[in-house]
């Protein structure tokens, strides 16, 4: 295909079909961009694993004939910025492009990875254009839960394509800097051929509370509050955190920070002048003993009920520096992520064991959401007219409700299109169309320091492995007569406790040398298979459970 009319394709490899992980790559022939890099937290039947990341092969695959102009940032939520040390360290040398705070809290993110030497962070100010490779995009404010968010209105030769990244209509927001509507009305005068636009609440109706809901709630809970108070929240709502600062200051009280990524979160923010936090209410954490439970604040992380953050230890009397004291007033300061219910709800009963008072929305207005509600995304589809409409950033059902409301507000049906991660649309002077080429969009699991290198099957062991245990019979046989020599051992674990089973153990011995005395002519590796599916057998006939089990058999 000639330049002037070169080939153009958009292929979301996260946020399609689910919540988290987002990230969109734009193509114009072989050259490329990227838009977010994001993570998703495991449900809790991923048992292991920390994060997921999106499985960007097809960015890898490709890298020698596809030229990655650079990746870009809407902004600095762990779901669209997470992932970033990963796509950096596999697509070395691509530079970065983000506002002031996101590209703080990317540079965070690269440091603790050692990377921060392999790429380079590009900072732009929301209403500024950028030229990136042969892309020219214009970026416009838009309002979430976190500053410094944007848009993106991409040119392409045959439209505008808008991407919406994270927003709600909030004209009262806490810094005090409204969506540009300007700008969307004049790429909308310009003609807008695609618009991708944020579903999380594509289900709920009306209109998104203003984050100025929240600081009344919090005003009345300071001034309640007679001890101490623990503000649980996302390490990255830096405008959640500016909020129980300027609560602190009011009331009188310091204001601590728990947690190593909020504390590196607020360090970052203030150096470049987005967090105000005046020295003198700021305390360190370890000197939080000097100062009278009445007087004090701590901000911590652990409001999705992570195992590792410090909520979550809290609740089980496990942080090496901090404990609940009765009085406390906690306040559990997000939403919900769809599939954390249970981890919060164990979280929350817990501090309510130690003698807290836990407040949690919607017990009481502690938090709204960032999050665009129907009359909204209605609003953005008549603000930029386009001609053609993408539901992303939600679970399938929230992209179907998206579609529906898109089609509501004149977008023609056969214009509107459901897609999932992976799946490739093209654009040409004919409009945009879906293909059937799909590339690989599915979960790649982050276990420990290991990236990748467990996948489903590994998950389904452990899901065994956690709800029926396994038992292990190691037997030392005869070279020659191939004779059991001496008593088999057994071992198990989270399948019975040996001392209480004699009479199964019993049974597995006679299994076990009825088993080796009928299979003496066949070779190990079968005698081992063998064994093991009379085993499984018998402790399924005797126990009703499938425990994994494994034979050992040593040749002495």
């Amino acid at each position: 295909m000639s330049k002037q009319q070169p080939k153009l394709r958009i292929i979301p490899l996260g946020g399609a079909g689910e919540i988290g992980k987002n990230m969109t790559v734009v193509e114009m022939d072989d050259d490329a961009i990227i838009i977010d890099t994001g993570v998703m937290f495991p449900s809790n039947d991923m048992l292991g694993v920390d994060l997921i990341i999106p499985d960007f092969r097809y960015l890898t695959e490709r890298n020698k004939k596809l030229k990655i102009h650079g990746i870009l940032y809407t902004h600095g939520h762990e779901d669209h910025t997470g992932a970033a040390p990963y796509v950096v360290d596999a697509l070395r040398g691509v530079p970065l492009h983000a506002t002031p705070l996101t590209a703080a809290l990317l540079e965070v993110k690269l440091r603790d990875a050692h990377l921060l030497n392999e790429t380079k962070i590009n900072i732009f100010h929301p209403g500024d254009m950028l030229q990136i490779g042969p892309f020219k995009i214009e970026s416009f404010h838009m309002t979430h839960s976190i500053p410094d968010c944007v848009g993106f209105g991409i040119n392409t030769p045959y439209g505008m394509i808008i991407h919406s990244g994270d927003y709600k209509f909030d004209n009262t927001p806490i810094d005090g800097k409204k969506p540009d509507y300007a700008k969307l009305g004049e790429l909308s005068q310009r003609g807008v051929l695609l618009l991708l636009g944020d579903s999380t609440n594509a289900e709920r109706p009306g209109w998104t509370a203003s984050e100025q809901v929240v600081v009344r709630g919090f005003d009345d809970i300071f001034r309640q509050a007679k001890e101490r108070i623990i503000v649980a929240t996302f390490a990255s709502h830096i405008s959640r955190i500016q909020m129980i600062a300027d609560m602190a200051a009011k009331y009188k009280r310091k204001i601590a920070i728990a947690g190593h990524s909020m504390t590196e979160n607020v360090k970052t923010a203030r150096k470049i002048g987005l967090l105000n936090i005046p020295d003198e209410i700021l305390v360190e954490l370890n000197r939080i003993n000097h100062i009278l439970p009445s007087q004090l604040v701590i901000v911590a992380t652990g409001s999705q009920g992570e195992p590792s953050a410090v909520l979550s230890r809290l609740a089980n009397g496990q942080h090496r520096s901090l404990d609940v004291m009765a009085g406390d007033t906690i306040v559990v300061s997000a939403h919900t992520i769809p599939g954390n219910e249970e981890m919060v709800s164990r979280t929350i009963n817990h501090l309510f064991q130690r003698g807290a008072e836990v407040i949690y929305d919607p017990i009481a207005p502690v938090h709204v959401s960032g999050h665009a509600s129907q009359e909204e995304m209605k609003l953005l589809i008549n603000l930029t007219n386009p001609r053609f409409f993408v539901p992303i950033h939600g679970e399938l059902r929230h992209l179907k409700a998206h579609a529906r409301l898109a089609a509501l507000s004149g977008v023609a049906p056969k214009n509107i299109f459901v897609i999932e991660n992976g799946m490739v649309l093209e654009a040409d002077k004919n409009g945009v169309r879906p293909t059937n080429e799909r590339v690989p969009g599915g979960y790649v699991f982050v276990d420990g320091s290991g990236v990748g290198d467990i996948g489903r099957a590994v998950i389904r062991d452990r899901e065994v492995l956690a709800r029926d245990g396994f038992l292990m019979v190691v037997v030392n046989v005869n070279p020659d007569s191939g004779k059991v020599i001496g008593e088999p051992e057994i071992i198990t674990r989270g399948f019975v406790y040996l001392r209480d089973a004699d009479d199964l153990i019993e049974s597995i011995k006679r299994t076990v040398y009825d088993i080796m005395e009928q299979s003496r002519a066949l070779r190990n590796g079968q005698r081992r298979e063998k064994l093991q599916e009379s085993l499984s057998r018998l402790l399924f006939n005797e126990t009703k459970r499938r425990p994994m089990v494994f034979s050992v058999i040593n040749e002495n």
